[in-house]
């Protein structure tokens, strides 16, 4: 027995010679598809068809059910029901974020998301393992106070500069929540982190995005010029690794003082040589964004968290999501920021990789920015980067690639294992 999707038409309505005018067949086409509306197949099949054909198009109908279904489309002009997306316009519009592609199995060299080769520490395995399950039933601590009293004696500040979140996404999305809408827009030099416009469209927020120098120098006094009620520093930036010194971003926070928040993403500062936590307590317009996932190596527990002055953090635990941070999280990530000694020991070995990487691509030819971070940005001089992306995953190597103005020419590797990088670079050696 055949199942159709798609009611019956008469003939004289699905031919355009039938001396029944367009409004009439409109009309009755309509009817038919709102005798359907309640089937869940059909509203599938009819929006996807919707909103792939956004352009004006004649309504076509031919006798066989198949044809239907390949030119079925509603005229704009005619559209009978403008609320037809459930969604805000704006949603319908945009383009989400992209996340990096995360491949399956054990023959695969993933350098493309930026996580750490290493385990984690031992200590926060052994906070997962000995958890007390029975807990589970109850909602965690609010405020994940056991882990900013950890935080805080490790960086010298009080828990009350802290607030914890669910990973640093999640400290982003409070941010645009707190301080922009439609009449206070974000800024930020770019090219950075790609999800900075998304979670800004969703606040019916505009962004700047002001462009770095080719040296990946600080754009200050366009930062300051473009009156944002948020400017974003990115440092060390991404997709760059280059990094930015610590006494420009408190020149920028003292120019910006008493007109906007300066949020400073330090996602990848486990990684470099120097940090703005001391800034705290000198500006009051600083929140800094820090992350479980790179550093400490527990991506997948998605654990992040604020830095700020009190009366900031105060302000944005209005915004943030009741009980934002699961209890198995809180725990495993108040264990690792205490391992301090085998935190430092993973992030030494991951920046003397980054060494050795970063020499071996240009000896190949490569055009290698000094990266701060647990990635670098290559170059292709002599070759296309796509199809050198491409070759390499064709092996099970996966790099990042992003196809957009300034980047195209260029790969992300992220910091592997001594092992991993061996493999990558021979695998350079012969796609070159």
């Amino acid at each position: 027995m055949s199942f159709s999707l798609f009611p019956s038409f008469p003939p004289e309505y699905c031919t355009g010679n039938a001396g029944i005018n367009p409004p009439d067949r409109f009309n009755f086409i309509q009817q038919k598809l709102l005798q359907f509306a309640e089937s869940p197949l059909f509203i599938i099949a009819f929006k996807e068809l919707y909103y792939k054909l956004r352009r004006v198009v004649q309504v076509k109908m031919a006798a066989q059910k198949k044809k239907l279904r390949d030119y079925l489309g509603l005229v704009r002009k005619y559209d009978y029901n403008p609320d037809m997306s459930y969604f805000r316009k704006i949603i319908d519009d945009m383009d989400g974020y992209v996340p990096g592609f995360q491949p399956v199995g054990t023959d695969v060299v993933k350098l493309n998301t930026n996580e750490n080769p290493y385990p984690p520490s031992p200590q926060a395995v052994e906070a997962i393992r000995n958890f007390d399950t029975t807990a589970l039933k109850r909602y965690p601590q609010p405020l994940a106070d056991s882990f900013c009293k950890a935080a805080a004696d490790v960086l010298d500040v009080e828990p009350d500069n802290i607030l914890c979140t669910n990973g640093g996404d999640d400290l982003l999305t409070i941010c645009f929540r707190s301080f922009c809408d439609e009449n206070r827009h974000a800024a930020f030099p770019g090219p950075t982190y790609s999800l900075y416009p998304v979670l800004a469209k969703l606040q019916n927020c505009k962004t700047e995005e002001i462009p770095f120098a080719e040296d990946y120098s600080l754009p200050a006094d366009k930062l300051v010029e473009s009156g944002a009620a948020m400017v974003i520093v990115c440092n060390p930036n991404a997709p760059s690794g280059s990094f930015i010194d610590i006494a420009e971003i408190k020149k920028l926070a003292d120019r910006l003082k008493d007109k906007s928040i300066l949020l400073v993403d330090e996602a990848y500062i486990d990684f470099a040589e120097s940090n703005c936590v001391s800034l705290i307590k000198e500006c009051g317009n600083v929140i800094i964004l820090r992350s479980m996932s790179k550093g400490y190596s527990l991506a997948g527990l998605r654990f992040g968290y604020a830095i700020a002055p009190k009366e900031i953090i105060a302000g944005m635990r209005k915004v943030k999501d009741s009980y934002n941070v699961d209890a198995i999280a809180i725990a495993a990530a108040t264990a690792a920021i205490w391992d301090q000694g085998y935190f430092r020991e993973n992030a030494e070995k991951v920046k003397a990789q980054r060494s050795l990487l970063t020499a071996a691509l240009r000896e190949m030819g490569f055009q290698v920015l000094d990266s701060q971070s647990n990635f670098i940005l290559a170059r292709c001089i002599n070759s296309d980067a796509s199809k050198v992306y491409d070759a390499l995953a064709a092996q099970n190597i996966y790099v990042r690639y992003f196809k957009l103005a300034g980047l195209d020419d260029k790969l992300r590797i992220s910091i592997g294992t001594k092992e991993q990088n061996e493999k990558l670079i021979q695998a350079l050696k012969k796609i070159l």
